[in-house]
C-alpha cells in the first residue's frame, strides 16, 4: 500500500520516533499576553510538563534504551534549561519549535525570518548546538517556511501530513526533507481539555487513545512506513497515560523490527539512502510554489 517505502536499517519493518513538543506556559503567554500571570491554574497544568512529565518520559526511554525527540520552543528552553539539559545527558535530539509557539503562517515576512532566528539562536545557547529539525508551532507552516529553514541551516521539517514515508519540499533555494505525521497521531484531540485555552474535547482513556495510535503503527509496520506520534509532556506525560505509553513502547519492542530512532538520524539515514541511489523520494511543490 506504501509504493515507496524506505530501506530501514538492519532489516527493520518501519522507523519510530516518538516526538514530544515540550510548549509549557509558551502557548498561554501566546493566547493570552495580558493575562497569563493571572491564569494559574492552567500553568500549572502546562508547567506539569517540564517539572514531571520530562522526567518520568526520560526514565521510560532510559528503561528501554531507546532515544528519541524533543522540539522545544526557545522560551522554554530558556526557562526550563534544567529538562532541556536532562534530554541531552540521556543523548536525546532537542529541536526547534517557535520561540513563543508563535505561528509562522499568521506573520509577516520579516517577523518569521525574526521569529525563526530567535528560537534557533536560544536553543543554540541552552543546548550549545544548532538543532537539526524543526516543527511549526500548530503545524501553522508558511508558504515561507521551507526555503527559511534551508536559510537558516536547519535539516528536515516535521510540521506536514502529505506522505506516510519522508518527502522532499522543493524550493527556489533548494529541497528540504519532511518527516510527516497527521493529526491522527497528535494527542491534543484525546486529551487536551480547558477552558482557558479554549479547547475542551471529551478525554479519552489511555487505552482509547493508544487503539487508534496501535492501529496507526501496525499499519506502518507491515507496509514500511514513518510512525511519528505528536504529542504533549503536559498531556501524554501524566500518569496513566505514560504508564500505558511504557506498556506500549514494551510491545512494540516485543515485536520486533522496528528502528527506534531522532528524527535527526531518521532524516540522515534518508539522506545516506539518496545520495547512494538506494532510495528515491517524492518532490513536491509547496501550494502557490
Amino acid at each position: 500500500m506504501i509504493r515507496n517505502p524506505v530501506p530501514w536499517p538492519d532489516g527493520a519493518r518501519c522507523a519510530a520516533a516518538f516526538t514530544l513538543d515540550m510548549d509549557a506556559e509558551s502557548i498561554l503567554h501566546l493566547a493570552h499576553p495580558q493575562r497569563a500571570h493571572a491564569m494559574v491554574s492552567a500553568a500549572s497544568m502546562l508547567r506539569y510538563g517540564p517539572d514531571i512529565a520530562v522526567p518520568r518520559i526520560l526514565d521510560s526511554y532510559r528503561h528501554y534504551g531507546i532515544r528519541q525527540t524533543f522540539f522545544v520552543p526557545g522560551w522554554c528552553a530558556q526557562r526550563y534549561p534544567h529538562a532541556v539539559e536532562a534530554m541531552l545527558r540521556d543523548g536525546h535530539e532537542v529541536s526547534a519549535h517557535g520561540y513563543l509557539h508563535e505561528h509562522p503562517n499568521e506573520l509577516s515576512d520579516e517577523d518569521e525570518r525574526y521569529w525563526l532566528g530567535r528560537s534557533i539562536q536560544a536553543l543554540r545557547v541552552v543546548t550549545g548546538a544548532m538543532p537539526a529539525g524543526w516543527r511549526a508551532p500548530l503545524y501553522k507552516f508558511s508558504h515561507r517556511s521551507a526555503q527559511l529553514l534551508l536559510e537558516a541551516g536547519i535539516v528536515y521539517d516535521a510540521s506536514l501530513m502529505g506522505d506516510d514515508v519522508p518527502y522532499l519540499l522543493d524550493t527556489p533555494h533548494g529541497r528540504l526533507l519532511e518527516l510527516p505525521s497527521h493529526w491522527g497521531m497528535d494527542d491534543w484531540p484525546a486529551f487536551m481539555h480547558s477552558g482557558e485555552l479554549d479547547f475542551e474535547m471529551p478525554i479519552q482513556s489511555a487505552g482509547r487513545a493508544w487503539e487508534n495510535w496501535w492501529e496507526e503503527f501496525e499499519a506502518m509496520w507491515e507496509y514500511g512506513g514513518l510512525w511519528v506520534p505528536v504529542w504533549h509532556p503536559f498531556l501524554s506525560g501524566r500518569l496513566a497515560r505514560w504508564q500505558q505509553t511504557h506498556r506500549m513502547i514494551g510491545r512494540m519492542l516485543a515485536k520486533g523490527k522496528v528502528w527506534f530512532a531522532p528524527l535527526a538520524e531518521i532524516a540522515a539515514h534518508v539522506r545516506r539512502c539518496i545520495d547512494q541511489g538506494t532510495w528515491q523520494p517524492r518532490v513536491t511543490a509547496l501550494p502557490g510554489g
